[in-house]
């Protein structure tokens, strides 16, 4: 999980506890900066086939490892958050695809990192060969209503928007 800062990025005095703005936070009494602590963003992307199932893949490494997911991962300076979704897609699971609508916008509070804002779009494949890449130990596609269960409970959420949407139980 990911530390509170200790020191003041603007003049690097060691910051403090007070309670600012309705809560506790971290502040430099020296020229009073607040360090805000913001959530990590991440992206994921739900790829259906032409029968309706979903591509899933099998995490290679913690957290969660040897669970299934969306192709998801932390957006990066300078990109998107669709450019992210887009190139983890691409990534994990071998393949490009294109932005067809947002699914869901979820927060989760992981052990692991801390908190998360995961952001899961609905992606078009559009080309490649599906194979596990980069954390990724398996690729494969699951129909909707047989998906093993999800590491995290974003994807659940978004896979739930996704079949809400398209009126499907299959």
């Amino acid at each position: 999980m990911r530390t509170a800062p200790r020191y003041c990025i603007q003049c690097g005095q060691r910051l403090v506890g007070r309670h600012v703005e309705g809560r506790d936070r971290h502040v430099c009494p020296a020229c009073g900066r607040i360090a805000y602590q913001n959530p990590l963003p991440v992206a994921a992307a739900l790829v259906a086939d032409a029968d309706g199932r979903i591509l899933l893949v099998k995490r290679r490494d913690e957290p969660q490892q040897g669970r299934w997911c969306l192709p998801i991962g932390f957006a990066e300076l300078g990109e998107t958050i669709r450019a992210a979704a887009l190139r983890e897609l691409h990534e994990e699971a071998g393949i490009t695809g294109r932005i067809v609508a947002l699914l869901d916008v979820d927060s989760y509070a992981s052990d692991f990192y801390g908190d998360l804002l995961i952001v899961t779009f609905e992606v078009r494949k559009t080309s490649g060969t599906e194979r596990p890449g980069d954390d990724a130990a398996e690729v494969r596609y699951f129909p909707a209503r047989a998906l093993p269960p999800l590491a995290f409970s974003a994807n659940d959420r978004a896979v739930a928007s996704w079949t809400a949407r398209r009126g499907r139980s299959d």
